[in-house]
């Protein structure tokens, strides 16, 4: 064998491995954990996984170097030693399967093949040891399908439109030739029917793809094992890794496994299982199967499969009779294999079986997909039984699938009045209301117009990948609680129902008929993912009730959390959510919010009439008249954080912004005033500007028109000066925004500071504040050690940091993003997740210079980045004081921030 440092292939099989399950990095989740389970004794057929760095390499040159190839085959000589049989032996062969296996779990985004190496030379072989004619031409027929699939089609990038592919042209010749013979499903077709369907699928490939089927062991196998490198590159798989942020260096590893086959007769089976309800969490081992088939069809829900135990059973399959009744010992050997991994991982785990022939084998294993209130259940119950201890337990659940269990859920009195139209199985978590859609390309499109979306399928695909996304939920017609459809959307905590028998769908017309009525495309649907209920038109939804695991949960994080978190709210309403969220403060108090929305018409107006001012005296009357609303609003929000921090940021928006543009709005602006409508139209031309965003605004306006400034500051320091004397706490931040050097925010320091000294003259006792200023331009990253000599606190304007230092305009940025991304020029959408590598640098930049002029100053960020995970374990990382972010997005940011704290912790 090659040196370790040169190593590529590791074997596993009869009970010895030369990987183990902590090497996910090299194997990939599935080499690992199958190397992990042959060392724990459990029956796994033997195999070999090519490592992650060779999925690279493939890529980079286009194939598989001849020492990978020798050591592949050196490999494969250990497993067939181990199943006594020969790959490619014409007299006693030996199949093996071919798997995909990154290191992160991603559930049918990459390729498998089974039944390698069956060859009209082997056929005849295997058909001796086996006895079994109707088996082999079965297994042959899937091989053709899926090679001609995944290898020969997708695996040289051939585009096709929807149900026009190889498979798609496969299928509809099965379904006319058990249409010919009379049968319903594919499992009582006869031996002859099976090798005319053989015969029939290689003329077609051959007319439709312009090649020979293979015919040759290792040419299929070689292939096999490229079209699961060629997969990590394939369209489905990169949206998938974008959604969920794994990184396109990891590559894939693959995995070359002994075949072991379900479709041998009534004594053999294939199944998924999890060892705990994937949906609840509840601690029942749960599952399905299929009795003569491959796992292929368990997933791809073309049967209705069997309740593997009577805690499986649902509407569907309830009649069906059960693994555990059929096949008693069996079933109990695969509850002593669950309890055995569950307890080595202490974690939930989905688990894939064979059963060949009487015997028991695990294909294999991984951490299982869960609903959000699966994960929070999981977590706790095993942290109440001493399997794992508080920051394992925080770890276990993700910041987006927190979010999900604040997710709204149909109104229970409303729904009580409704009947569902249509019913199928629970797959993912609460309600959800949409137009209806047939394809995932509409999906997406429909979407991108701003529309709330359901996707109606026959069952979903890989390829549909981007319209699931796309969609608010996702509804099929076929498929059980471990197909496509529920495997993914149970990630990502996406409205859910599978199974939903009763659905008629046209996709060519996009229409879907139920019980009689024929419903088209754009008609609204209601969904209910926690009991598989499907209502025609719109429901009335309400937030879903906080429940006490969420409670006890939440009060964990907050023990292990190093970071602040604050809100970004304006109103006393926003506030009191904030608290309830958790808030620790108003990292951002935007004073603008008063002039617009409900009860803004009269601060609007004298607004305005400050604006139509044409001299500083005029401006200052309507200030003085603007100045009572302003305190009031800003004393109505001090009261209810009651000493928590409130940072006001001083007037933002250029002035244009507040002039009306219209025609109507402008003489209505005249009249009230009692001006002319050619002097309101000349005053919005004078402040017209071409470039707004960089234009007359924040600071620029406190320092040519500093009454503006001056009023809002006495209104700040007044309100708060009022609460004190009533007895109430207060906590003042004075924010000066768009500020890029030290100039500005000394100028506007000596205003602040004299208002300051009025007011408190005025009041009679000191009213503390901070003073400090908005990070949102590259410059004052650079001169943030200049600037700290005056603020007492930076907080970081990300949204605008990042539009400035991208040259982006947020607002335009649809043009060209997509490609962006598609292209890997960049990695992320730069205003969703931090730019680590510029923006996050130029943050870094200024905490150090800020921090070595003023030791002791607050730190702090205020764009949306604050709500986002992975952003926040940035802002953790360079050592911010706090995140500020929606009121909603306030539990992510919290648990987000625990689960920097814990990483940093073990990783020391």
């Amino acid at each position: 064998m090659p040196k370790s440092d040169d190593k590529h292939v590791y074997v596993f099989g009869d009970r010895k491995a030369e990987g183990n399950a902590t090497m996910k990095n090299k194997l990939g989740g599935k080499g690992a954990s199958l190397a992990g389970a042959t060392l724990l004794g459990l029956p796994v057929p033997p195999g070999f996984t090519i490592s992650t760095d060779v999925c690279n390499l493939y890529l980079q040159s286009g194939g598989l170097s001849e020492e990978i190839k020798k050591e592949a085959k050196e490999a494969l000589a250990f497993v067939e030693k181990a199943m006594g049989k020969g790959f490619g032996d014409p007299k006693n062969p030996l199949l093996v399967s071919t798997r995909s296996g990154a290191r992160k779990s991603m559930p049918g985004m990459m390729e498998t093949v089974l039944n390698v190496g069956l060859t009209t030379k082997t056929i005849p072989g295997l058909t001796e040891v086996t006895q079994n004619e109707r088996f082999v031409y079965d297994s042959y027929r899937r091989l053709i399908t899926m090679f001609s699939d995944v290898v020969m089609e997708k695996g040289e990038g051939l585009q096709v439109e929807e149900g026009h592919g190889i498979r798609a042209q496969l299928e509809r010749i099965l379904e006319r030739k058990k249409e010919e013979v009379g049968c319903a499903t594919d499992t009582c077709l006869k031996v002859e029917d099976l090798k005319d369907l053989c015969k029939k699928y290689k003329e077609q490939i051959k007319k439709t793809l312009g090649r020979e089927f293979p015919d040759d062991p290792y040419e299929q196998l070689w292939a096999a094992i490229g079209a699961v490198f060629k997969s990590w590159g394939g369209a489905r798989a990169v949206a998938y890794r974008r959604i969920e942020g794994i990184p396109d260096e990891w590559g894939t590893a693959c995995t070359v496994q002994a075949m072991v086959f379900g479709n041998m007769g009534d004594n053999s089976a294939t199944g998924v299982a999890f060892t705990r309800n994937p949906a609840s969490g509840e601690n029942k081992f749960y599952g399905e199967c299929l009795f003569n088939a491959q796992g292929e069809d368990v997933v791809a829900g073309i049967r209705t499969p069997n309740p593997m135990n009577e805690d499986s059973k649902n509407d569907q399959n309830k009649d069906l009779p059960t693994l555990e009744e059929k096949m008693p010992v069996l079933y109990n050997q695969l509850v002593d294999i669950r309890d055995i991994l569950e307890k080595d991982s202490n974690d939930m785990l989905d688990l894939e079986f064979t059963i060949e022939q009487g015997k028991l084998f695990l294909v294999q294993h991984r951490v299982g997909k869960r609903t959000a209130t699966a994960a929070l259940n999981i977590a706790m119950d095993l942290l109440h039984d001493k399997w794992i201890d508080e920051p394992t337990a925080i770890l276990r659940v993700a910041p987006e699938q927190l979010g999900q269990l604040l997710y709204p859920i149909i109104d229970p009195e409303a729904e009580k009045e409704a009947t569902p139209i249509a019913r199928g199985l629970p797959a993912g978590p609460g309600g959800a209301i949409g137009r209806i859609v047939f394809t995932s390309e509409d999906a997406v499109t429909w979407s991108k117009r701003g529309e709330n979306i359901v996707l109606i399928r026959e069952e979903t695909s890989p390829e549909d990948i981007e319209g699931m996304r796309a969609a608010n939920a996702v509804l099929t017609a076929r498929g059980g609680m471990t197909s496509h459809a529920a495997l993914v959307t149970r990630g990502w905590g996406k409205c859910c129902i599978v199974g939903a028998s009763g659905l008629d769908i046209d996709t060519f017309s996009k229409k879907v008929t139920i019980q009689g009525k024929t419903y088209n495309e754009g008609d609204v649907f209601t969904l209910n993912g926690t009991q598989g209920l499907v209502y025609e038109g719109e429901l009335n939804m309400i937030e879903a009730t906080e429940n006490p695991r969420l409670k006890e949960f939440m009060g964990l994080i907050d023990k292990y959390r190093r970071l602040g978190v604050r809100a970004n709210a304006d109103t006393p309403d926003d506030a009191m959510v904030a608290l309830e969220f958790g808030a620790e403060g108003i990292g951002l108090f935007r004073t603008e919010h008063m002039f617009y929305g409900e009860g803004s018409d009269e601060p609007l107006f004298l607004l305005r009439k400050m604006i139509m001012s044409k001299t500083r005296a005029e401006r200052a009357r309507a200030l003085k008249e603007l100045a009572p609303y302003v305190k009031e609003d800003i004393k109505a929000t001090l009261q209810v954080m009651n000493g928590l921090p409130v940072t006001i940021r001083l007037l933002d928006p250029p002035l244009h912004e507040f002039v009306p543009q219209s025609r109507i709005g402008q003489e209505r602006l005249a009249h009230a005033l009692g001006v002319d409508l050619e002097e309101v139209r000349k005053r919005g031309e004078q402040l017209h500007e071409n470039n707004p965003m960089m234009g007359h605004r924040g600071v620029r306006l406190g320092i040519t028109y500093p009454e503006i400034y001056e009023m809002q500051v006495r209104a700040i320091l007044e309100a708060g000066g009022e609460l004190i004397k009533e007895g109430k706490k207060v906590h003042l931040e004075i924010m000066i925004p768009v500020t890029i050097g030290s100039a500005e925010l000394k100028t506007l320091e000596l205003i602040v500071e004299r208002v300051y000294q009025e007011v408190k003259q005025e009041m009679g006792f000191d009213i503390p504040y901070l003073y400090g200023t908005m990070i949102e331009i590259p410059r004052a990253c650079m001169r943030a050690g200049d600037m700290a000599q005056s603020a007492q606190f930076f907080s970081f304007g990300t949204n605008d940091l990042s539009q400035m230092g991208f040259g982006f305009s947020r607002d335009d940025i649809d043009s060209f993003l997509p490609e962006y991304l598609d292209r890997h020029i960049l990695r992320n959408d730069p205003f969703v997740s931090i730019d680590k590598r510029g923006v996050g640098q130029l943050i870094e930049i200024a905490i150090e210079r800020g921090r070595k002029t003023r030791p002791d100053i607050k730190l702090g960020v205020c764009g949306e980045h604050g709500g986002d995970p992975r952003s926040v374990e940035f802002f953790h990382e360079i050592g911010l004081d706090y995140v500020s972010c929606s009121p909603y997005r306030l539990p992510l940011a919290r648990l987000a921030a625990a689960q920097a704290a814990i990483k940093e912790s073990q990783a020391k």
